[in-house]
């Protein structure tokens, strides 16, 4: 019962930092990942909230993984849908006001913390093992789709994003091309990093188990 509530920690926190790197980037101003920046043109178009976006467009995909998988939609998903919106709208009203860079060098500052925040908060959730990111869900149907391995589909998807964002006015800039680039490896750092301090809570709970 207790790993359950462990798990749940890492899930929560993983999209609570998540959501700060997002809305980092979004106000750093040279760019989001391919997902932010498709978000953040339909905000500029048609209105509402980068929140609200992420539920809609997060929804859209997990109904397209329900048809192309031919199963019933994931609807812990729409959960994660629901608070990544939720978090990526707090952080952005709760920040704007506050980081608003102007030359380059604070502009970059800014981009560089929002993607490796975003990176971190990534690695964290995904130690919890549930409720997966549509995106991420995507990326496994188009896999199973094609027969192209994950790095191939995950390509395909992010093309298509950036496609669409810059039909939409979204934020496509230099920092899309460097997320895309090394976001992975950040990610991959960070693993390694929660996967350990995550083993040292399981060693020292069945040591005291051992004591008691």
């Amino acid at each position: 019962m207790k790993r359950i509530y462990q798990r749940a920690g890492y899930y929560f926190s993983g999209l609570l930092i998540l959501t700060l790197g997002i809305a980092l980037t979004v106000l750093g101003g040279l760019g989001t990942s391919p997902f932010d920046a498709l978000l953040v043109g339909l905000y500029r178009t048609f209105g509402l909230t980068i929140g609200s976006w992420e539920i809609v467009v997060g929804i859209s995909m997990i109904i397209f993984n329900a048809v192309a998988e031919k199963r019933r939609p994931e609807m812990i998903a729409i959960v994660t849908s629901l608070i990544t919106g939720l978090g990526i709208d707090f952080w952005v009203f709760t920040l704007e006001g506050w980081v608003t860079p102007v030359a380059i060098w604070e502009e970059s500052i800014v981009f560089f913390l929002g993607m490796v925040i975003s990176a971190l908060g990534i690695s964290i959730n995904l130690q919890a093992n549930f409720a997966p990111i549509p995106f991420d869900r995507m990326m496994l149907v188009i896999r199973n789709l094609t027969g192209w391995n994950v790095t191939i589909s995950r390509a395909a998807i992010s093309v298509v994003l950036v496609l669409l964002a810059l039909f939409f006015n979204g934020a496509v800039g230099i920092g899309t091309l460097i997320i895309m680039a090394l976001s992975g490896a950040f990610i991959q750092y960070f693993m390694g990093w929660v996967q350990r301090f995550d083993h040292s809570i399981i060693t020292t709970e069945k040591t005291k188990k051992t004591f008691r």
